[in-house]
């Protein structure tokens, strides 16, 4: 269906793809909906094919969130691990529905779980994303107190990916929440310092610090319209660019 585009110039060679937990859902109020894992799996298929590198962190939100757990009385160590967990969950799910739709991927984990998923090793990711295997890291980064925000910056700079694609649902970051406020304003760019200064929160301060001092740029993007990532890794004005100047 997509090898009309194998020989489509792209502006972003290697790309990290920071999914939410939630975006699984679909018309869901708790756990994966199949039909979106479809979607995505061909979304991703789509830029796979014009021989774009692509590595996906995913979150957990769908299933357990750690915090949401430590809020309640639970201890915030454990609940983060039951999150890691959760983000495997997740990551065998995208696996699949890749895997469904044709394509090469590794999954990797920030926790050993040898059964399932390969342990996180930064030159094994890298020769697999050269192959043109897609890899999915998984678990977080194996410590308690990190969200998949600061997970996802920290494995786009160790694979060296160009950027960091964050997938939403909503077309980029407003100067108030659009789903809330009809009067809110979008950004075409915006720098990590405006974001601070503005207390804009899409990803947490950690994340945001991590590509700040690494000079990787992020772009927040409606993940749900297809044809989105096709067009952001492409070069097409889509979203908000973040970046240092």
């Amino acid at each position: 269906m997509f090898g009309i585009f194998k020989n489509t110039p792209m502006k972003y060679k290697r790309i990290l793809l920071k999914l939410s937990g939630e975006a699984l859902m679909g018309g869901q109020n708790y756990g994966i909906d199949p039909q979106r894992l479809a979607e995505y799996a061909a979304e991703i298929k789509r830029i796979a094919q014009c021989g774009v590198q692509i590595g996906i962190v995913i979150g957990g939100g769908n299933i357990f969130r750690g915090m949401q757990g430590a809020a309640k009385g639970m201890d915030r160590v454990q609940g983060d691990y039951m999150g890691m967990l959760a983000t495997v969950i997740n990551g065998l799910a995208i696996q699949g529905a890749l895997e469904d739709a044709g394509m090469q991927t590794r999954l990797q984990s920030a926790i050993e779980m040898n059964r399932i998923a390969e342990p996180f090793i930064k030159r094994k990711a890298v020769r697999h994303l050269e192959k043109g295997r897609i890899v999915i890291f998984s678990a977080g980064t194996g410590n308690p107190f990190f969200t998949t925000d600061t997970a996802a910056t920290l494995r786009a700079i160790e694979i060296q990916a160009d950027v960091i694609l964050k997938g939403t649902r909503v077309n980029g970051i407003y100067t108030a929440d659009p789903e809330k406020d009809p009067k809110a304003e979008k950004f075409d760019t915006i720098t990590y310092d405006e974001l601070y200064t503005r207390g804009l929160k899409i990803m947490d301060r950690t994340a945001y610090a991590l590509s700040q001092e690494n000079k990787i740029p992020i772009i927040v993007f409606d993940m749900n319209t297809p044809g989105n990532l096709y067009k952001v890794c492409s070069g097409e004005n889509i979203g908000t660019l973040v970046t240092e100047k």
